[in-house]
């Protein structure tokens, strides 16, 4: 089904349709990396997704793709050790699934390793397009999301918030949350000022999260 646009607005139409097919096709892992010695060739353009171990960053990759399992799920915050790699047959698109940081269980060793990797990452790829930050709607922005985006700062790479579980809160609330990161990511240079508001489970946001993608491509 094709993605609804505002009537009389052939440009967002346009920009709709484009993420639909871009992420119409079958979509497969093709590599993973636990240290920057051994990430793939650089190719095409690259998107990155980080977030809170517990943020819904798999669930979000799915509901992108439309697969039920392409990157896993846990209940475990942190399984995710390694940097992941999407592609599709014909795109010039990967995206990227970082290994979620804030994972308070881990020891700090496995912590710092995880956190070097993902920032030597992103300060070597020049093929990296933009980082999507996804905040937890019900909480806003915590200290180490903050941190996280100061580093993204300093590798000089663009980056977009995207909010993740809005389908549990109410539109009052989803406003209010959305002006208060946006008051804080002001501060930042490298950060989108649009921010896009979306639930994996309710499908909300998806379509305009994929035309984001689509446009960068």
């Amino acid at each position: 089904m094709k993605p609804a646009a505002p009537a009389g607005d052939p440009e967002a139409a346009a920009k709709l349709e484009a993420g639909r097919l871009l992420f119409a096709r079958p979509w497969k892992h093709f590599w993973g990396s636990s240290d920057v010695s051994n990430l793939p060739p650089m190719a095409g353009i690259e998107v990155a997704f980080a977030g809170r171990s517990n943020v819904g960053k798999s669930s979000l990759i799915n509901a992108l793709v439309g697969q039920k399992a392409l990157a896993r799920t846990s209940n475990t915050p942190g399984r995710t050790r390694e940097l992941n790699f999407f592609t599709a047959e014909g795109a010039s698109l990967t995206i990227v699934d970082m290994p979620g940081y804030g994972y308070a269980r881990a020891p700090k060793a496995q912590v710092a390793a995880w956190t070097s990797l993902v920032f030597s990452f992103l300060r070597g790829r020049q093929t990296l397009r933009r980082v999507y930050v996804l905040i937890d709607s019900r909480h806003g922005l915590k200290d180490n999301d903050i941190e996280a985006v100061k580093l993204i700062d300093k590798a000089a790479v663009s980056y977009q918030i995207v909010l993740t579980k809005t389908d549990k809160l109410k539109v009052g609330e989803i406003e209010a949350v959305t002006a208060s990161v946006a008051a804080t990511i002001a501060k930042h240079a490298a950060a989108h000022p649009s921010i896009i508001a979306t639930s994996a489970d309710a499908g909300i946001g998806i379509d305009a999260l994929r035309a984001e993608i689509a446009a960068l491509s």
